[in-house]
């Protein structure tokens, strides 16, 4: 780790301290969250409530990550999803269901995608992410 000083607004500080206290972390702690979250920007295009929501996602608990990173779509949506990529395989989908698949797809990218930021805070925050770990029965 590099050791590098700068200069913040007292104001900037004093959130800084007020963040820490209510999450039992250490000013720095906070300080090189917000840096990392600012240089981590999103890569791709997201509608910018997404993007909030992801950069967020930084200041819930370890138990809500938890919950996040072990989130699964339900299973009949799973199964809904199967049946149109059949259907889309044999070129026999409608465009309604086309549509429906569309939808779905972009439901589990997002889903997908808000697990591993949960699963990346939960890292940095020093968890051992693993399978077993992510198992909805834990």
């Amino acid at each position: 780790m590099s050791d590098y000083t700068i200069s913040i607004p007292d104001s900037l500080y004093r959130k800084a301290q007020e963040i820490a206290r209510e999450k039992s972390l250490s000013v720095d702690e906070v300080i090189r969250a917000r840096l990392e979250g600012a240089f981590d920007q999103m890569r791709f295009d997201l509608p910018d409530d997404e993007k909030e929501e992801l950069k967020a996602m930084a200041y819930l608990s370890d138990d809500t990550l938890w919950t996040i990173a072990r989130e699964q779509m339900p299973k009949t949506i799973q199964e809904r999803m199967s049946v149109l990529m059949t259907r889309n395989t044999r070129g026999t989908i409608t465009d309604a269901e086309y549509t429906e698949l569309s939808a779905l797809v972009e439901r589990g990218n997002r889903l997908t995608l808000r697990k591993a930021q949960a699963m990346k805070y939960l890292i940095e925050r020093g968890h051992q992410v693993t399978a077993d770990a992510l198992s909805p029965d834990e």
